[in-house]
């Protein structure tokens, strides 16, 4: 929709132009649709300073955040309204610590070379409530099975949430193919059709403003923490991964009859996971990038009997316990992306170290097979095989020395970054959790 008049003509009233900034919160305006025509052509104005960690101060000028029609959704149980993700501007220039424009530009330059990078994002998320206690539980109480993965009667008994989703996202056109009840009691998962990256990373934000929308109106929570829970597995966000010519439209990572190696990879795709293996450490900063989403790294085996994310930095075939799965040809899973994930930044990050690899023709080496769960650090470090970042904190100080992210991103962007997550560091290490105190309080 790219006017007031067509929007009028086609029912809706309200425009809701939404920014995400660095954190990956969503932020946005109401305008009446009347008004669209103006705020398409100079934005809409926020005070960046209260809109999150955009890089304003109090004392900066107006972000002016301009819609881009190619992103409208009309909101499904709301047709009234219509959602649009923005570009940010300030006094006519792009911001240069807008995730999106970063990304715009990332994909862009790769188009020159011609590339074009398609993603399917696959959310998980919990829906709780709280008890008595004022203590988050599982929304279905029933939901309490030691491996709920793929419960038949739990999935069912949540028919109503999960097909109302499920219909609004095929209203948009979105293709949803499956859902199911994930590994944690009261965890979901839905999946729908790839896409060229930045639409797909639109579809994220614009999925998680949906689904939190639709648990609201059950008096539900929806999250998409990473680790909400200490026993249960976390939520993960997994990016399913192709590089195409963007002349010919062809998938350079599907290899042809009698090309590819024993995975039906093309060398390509095998130096695009060469490039992503090689910066894996500093894109951790973008893929999991909370103090929270470590601990759905590194934690201890889950009720369920595995946590499903990976901690050794290694590609293999079919396999789930590894960082970088190919589960079938032409296309390569990153399981280390999380729930918290700012779609923006990470999918021009790995875009970025993807095409290193392939300027670099980075060798992955061989595929890893058998459980890496299993795998102890001193046995990875003979074979090799690098772990993840153990915290936030390596993860920010691998990217500081990673050039190319940085020069991909924008060296401003990516020093901003690196400082708003080392507050969000600092300030964890100086919060007293309950832990600390139920382990300390009576010692001596």
């Amino acid at each position: 929709m790219k006017s007031s008049e067509e929007c009028l003509a086609q029912g809706v009233r309200y425009a809701l132009i939404s920014f995400v900034e660095l954190n990956g919160f969503s932020r946005a305006k109401l305008v009446p649709a009347s008004a669209l025509d103006a705020v398409m052509e100079r934005g809409a104005g926020f005070a960046g300073f209260a809109a999150g960690e955009i890089g304003q101060g109090p004392h900066d000028p107006d972000l002016e955040a301009v819609p881009d029609p190619a992103s409208a959704y009309r909101i499904p149980w709301r047709e009234e309204v219509c959602w649009f993700a923005s570009d940010l501007y300030v006094e006519g220039r792009p911001w240069p610590y807008c995730p999106r424009t970063a990304a715009k530009r990332v994909f862009q330059a790769a188009r020159e070379k011609g590339y074009r990078l398609m993603v399917g994002m696959e959310p998980e998320f919990f829906l709780l409530r709280k008890d008595e206690h004022g203590r988050l539980v599982p929304a279905d109480p029933l939901d309490t099975a030691a491996k709920p993965c793929y419960n038949q009667q739990a999935i069912f008994r949540n028919i109503g949430f999960i097909t109302r989703l499920v219909e609004a996202m095929n209203r948009l056109g979105w293709g949803v193919y499956q859902c199911d009840h994930e590994d944690a009691n009261g965890q979901f998962e839905i999946n729908w059709t790839y896409t060229e990256a930045l639409e797909q990373a639109d579809r994220l934000i614009f999925a998680r403003f949906l689904i939190r929308s639709l648990a609201e109106e059950e008096g539900w929570i929806a999250t998409f923490m990473p680790k909400p829970f200490s026993q249960l597995t976390g939520n993960g966000a997994h990016c399913h991964l192709s590089l195409w010519d963007e002349h010919t439209g062809r998938n350079l990572f599907l290899a042809g009859k009698g090309e590819g190696d024993g995975a039906g990879l093309t060398d390509t795709a095998r130096w695009f996971i060469g490039g992503l293996l090689a910066h894996a450490r500093a894109l951790a900063a973008f893929t999991a990038p909370t103090v929270n989403s470590y601990k759905r790294l590194w934690a201890p085996t889950t009720a369920s009997g595995a946590t499903w994310a990976p901690v050794f930095v290694a590609y293999g075939g079919n396999n789930r316990t590894v960082m970088l799965r190919v589960p079938g040809e032409g296309r390569v899973e990153y399981r280390a992306v999380d729930g918290a994930v700012n779609p923006y930044l990470a999918l021009a990050a790995i875009l970025a170290a993807g095409l290193d690899g392939i300027e670099r023709q980075i060798d992955p080496g061989p595929l890893f097979s058998g459980n890496a769960y299993a795998l102890t650090g001193a046995e990875a470090a003979g074979r090799g095989i690098a772990t993840l970042p153990r915290t936030l904190k390596e993860a920010l100080d691998a990217l500081r020395s990673d050039g190319v992210l940085a020069e991909a991103l924008g060296p401003d962007l990516v020093a901003l970054y690196i400082e708003v997550k080392e507050r969000e560091w600092t300030e964890y290490l100086a919060r007293v959790s309950e832990w600390e105190i139920e382990r300390y309080l009576h010692l001596g």
